[in-house]
């Protein structure tokens, strides 16, 4: 394996960002985890990212189950900043939510779906079948959080395996609420017999050593996108988290952007 940390990669897509405000710490960390889509884009623009794809971060939390709002407002950032791409957030305990992201997904800024099990309190193992349904309906990518209780990677499987047209991107490689194994990702792609199964970087566990040399070894990069959870993380910083990844070059391009281009390419 030829390891070249030297050859810049300028042509990243971040699959996985956020707009909005925190709202769970103190003032001075909320403010830390927070910002505009001016700030996402003006962090991406100095990394080298070329394309965003953000969803509002009010309408994943708890206090806020009703997407429609923070829709608005993903989309208004979208159509206002060349390099952003919104996902609708679909919230699949509210039927109306169905309806609204079907609309939304004809957009040309729209990118996919988000869901967020965990700050909309249901199980995914209850929606499944009613999600992926709807995003092969749709033609749409999911990117689910993962890595809590209600959505454990592998209660996505059975969907994945039962719908094989359907598309999802686990987010957060390594993220494990209870037991901090950073296996769960990775072991759940293993099981997804139709190929169909994605993990993306945007978690703090990524910066731990070796964790993206683990998972390109145990899946392969063509299963791993590159994500930054921007803002809550500093986008340049885990861009370079890949760029200097001790993997050979032809990796470091698939997490960054080829494979986002490849699994996004009707929406792109």
């Amino acid at each position: 394996m030829s390891v070249s940390p030297s050859l810049q990669i300028t042509n990243a897509i971040d699959v996985h960002a956020h707009i909005g405000q925190w709202r769970r710490e103190s003032s001075v960390k909320n403010n830390a985890l927070s910002g505009g889509p001016e700030v996402v884009a003006r962090r991406a623009e100095i990394g080298g990212i070329r394309l965003s794809f953000i969803s509002a971060m009010d309408v994943l939390m708890p206090e806020y189950p009703d997407p429609t709002p923070g829709n608005a407002t993903a989309r208004a950032a979208a159509e206002e900043y060349d390099s952003l791409r919104f996902y609708a957030v679909l919230n699949p305990t509210l039927p109306h939510s169905f309806e609204d992201v079907a609309e939304l997904l004809a957009h040309p800024k729209c990118i996919g779906i988000k869901i967020h099990p965990r700050e909309h309190q249901y199980e995914i193992s209850e929606y499944g079948q009613a999600v992926f349904e709807f995003a092969v309906e749709h033609q749409a990518v999911v990117l689910s959080h993962s890595g809590n209780p209600g959505c454990w990677p592998q209660e996505f499987i059975p969907f994945m395996n039962a719908i094989p047209k359907a598309r999802l991107i686990l987010a957060h490689l390594g993220h494990d609420e209870l037991n901090q194994t950073f296996v769960l990702q990775t072991e759940a792609i293993k099981q997804a017999a139709a190929g169909n199964v994605y993990t993306d970087t945007s978690s703090s566990s990524s910066v731990f050593s070796g964790l993206i040399e683990y998972a390109v070894n145990e899946i392969g990069a063509d299963r791993i996108l590159f994500g930054t959870d921007s803002p809550c993380y500093f986008s340049p910083m885990q861009k370079a988290r890949i760029q200097y990844a001790e993997i050979d070059q032809a990796a470091k391009e698939a997490i960054l952007w080829k494979n986002a281009e490849r699994l996004f390419t009707d929406r792109l």
